[in-house]
C-alpha cells in the first residue's frame, strides 16, 4: 500500500532567550514545534532509520539556533531555524516551524519600564473572599497566578548542604514565579481598586529593585512594603511557586552558558509561602 504523505518532528520545545548584552535585557519565551518532510519514506515502510534526524537532535538544533540568535525577532528566528535544516540536510524538502510566544512586559517602576524585571501579559485573576456571621465579617482581597520574573539580581547561596544536595549555588540566576496573594482588610480604603493596585505596585517595586538572596526574603520584604503603603491592610499572605528556567548545557556543541538560553519548566517546583502581619 502506498504511503501518501509523512512528516515528523519535535513539539513543545520550550525556550527562553535572554538578550543581555547591555543593562537593559530583552526576553522572548517560545514554545516551538518543528516538523520535517523529505526523504523519510523508508523509515515508515522498511524500518530504515538511516536518514531520520532524531527528534532529540531537532530539539538540540532549536536550542543551538536560539543561543546563536538570542536577539532575533520571532519571525527571523523561525526563518533562521528553517534555514539551518535546509542548509545541512539535503534530504529535507520542507520545514514547518510554529513558534508560540509567552509575552512578557516590563514592570513599570515610577512610570518607567524596568531594565530586567517583567510581568506576564494578561496577568493574574483578582480574588475576593468574605467570611460573614452575625457577629462579624472577615474580608480579604487578592490575586491568583500573577506571574513575573527578573533576569538578574537574584541568587541562591549558603543553604544547607548534605548528601542529598546536588543543586549548585549561584549569585546570578533568573527568578520567576506565579504568585498567589491575599490581604485581609482591617478597614475600608477610599477605593478598593486603588488600594489593590497599590499592593501590586509596592510588591513589584521591591521585587524589581532589590537583590534577592532567596524567594523567602523577597516575599517578606514585599509584604513589609505592602503593609507600609496600605494602612487598611491587617495582614498579607503570599505564596510563590518557583517557575524554573534551567540553563541549557550547549557545551557539547562548543557553546558555553552565559545566561542567555533556558528551558522553562514548572514541574516540580519549590513552593514558598509566608504571612506578614502588623505587630
Amino acid at each position: 500500500m502506498p504511503l501518501i504523505r509523512n512528516s515528523y518532528g519535535k513539539g513543545r520545545v520550550r525556550i527562553m532567550r535572554v538578550k543581555r548584552d547591555s543593562a537593559r535585557h530583552e526576553v522572548r519565551e517560545l514554545s516551538v514545534q518543528v516538523m520535517l518532510t523529505g526523504d523519510f519514506e523508508a523509515a515508515y515502510t522498511e524500518g530504515d532509520n538511516t536518514k531520520v534526524i532524531a527528534t532529540d537532535s531537532i530539539k538540540n538544533i532549536v536550542n543551538i539556533v536560539a543561543r546563536d540568535n538570542v536577539g532575533a525577532e520571532n519571525e527571523d528566528f523561525a526563518g533562521l531555524l528553517a534555514t539551518y535544516f535546509l542548509d545541512r540536510y539535503a534530504h529535507v524538502d520542507a520545514v514547518e516551524v510554529t513558534a508560540t510566544e509567552m509575552k512578557w512586559s516590563r514592570i513599570a517602576i515610577e512610570g518607567a519600564g524596568h531594565d530586567h524585571s517583567f510581568a506576564l501579559d494578561g496577568n493574574g485573576k483578582p480574588v475576593v473572599s468574605l467570611s460573614a456571621t452575625r457577629e462579624g465579617r472577615r474580608l480579604a482581597s487578592g490575586i491568583s497566578g500573577f506571574t513575573f520574573l527578573k533576569t538578574t539580581q537574584s541568587g541562591w547561596e549558603d543553604y544547607w548542604f548534605d548528601e542529598a544536595t546536588t543543586l549548585k549555588p549561584t549569585a546570578d540566576r533568573l527568578f520567576a514565579t506565579a504568585m498567589d496573594a491575599s490581604w485581609v482588610w482591617s478597614g475600608a480604603p477610599a477605593s478598593y481598586a486603588a488600594a489593590n493596585a497599590a499592593v501590586l505596585e509596592e510588591a513589584l517595586k521591591v521585587f524589581a529593585t532589590t537583590y534577592s538572596p532567596g524567594v523567602q526574603n523577597t516575599l517578606y520584604l514585599m509584604g513589609e512594603a505592602v503593609l507600609a503603603a496600605v494602612p487598611q491592610i491587617a495582614e498579607i499572605t503570599v505564596a510563590c511557586p518557583n517557575k524554573h528556567y534551567l540553563p541549557i548545557d550547549l557545551s557539547p556543541f562548543g557553546r558555553g552558558f552565559d545566561g542567555q538560553v533556558f528551558t522553562p519548566t514548572d514541574e516540580p517546583h519549590g513552593q514558598i509561602e509566608c504571612t506578614i502581619a502588623r505587630g
